[in-house]
């Protein structure tokens, strides 16, 4: 369960942003990938390199703004700072010893579905729902 569960929550968080109008929804996962970006900021365990990572997830975010390329880029880059955390530093969640391994499995999901445009779930208001 500790590999599918961060699968399944990851799939849910795509589902969910789905249903978000755009532009606001590449904008709102724009935000989200800089709030992960951060994440290990207070209590990661690899001291002053936490810094650096979070600016280029800043700048990475910033970028994502208009890209979601840029956003599932800041996905990845978070992956590999869970990885580093998992085996170097601290879990995401203090409490949960194997946190970062979820987060380092559910955000290539995440970042899959960026990396396709953040497809949305929503029928386009140009194509309206055929009259019964």
């Amino acid at each position: 369960m500790i590999y599918i569960m961060p699968i399944i929550l990851g799939l849910v968080y795509c589902l969910v942003m789905s249903l978000i109008a755009e532009p606001h929804r590449r904008r709102f996962n724009a935000i989200m990938v800089a709030g992960a970006g951060a994440a290990y900021l207070s209590g990661g365990g690899l001291g002053p390199w936490e810094l650096p990572f979070t600016a280029l997830t800043a700048y990475v975010a910033y970028r994502g703004l208009e890209s979601w390329t840029f956003i599932g880029l800041g996905w990845l880059l978070h992956t590999a700072w869970d990885v580093i955390h998992l085996l170097k530093g601290h879990p995401i969640l203090p409490f949960a010893h194997n946190s970062s391994l979820g987060c380092a499995i559910c955000d290539p999901v995440i970042a899959a579905w960026c990396f396709a445009g953040g497809p949305s779930r929503r029928r386009s208001a140009a194509y309206p729902p055929a009259p019964a």
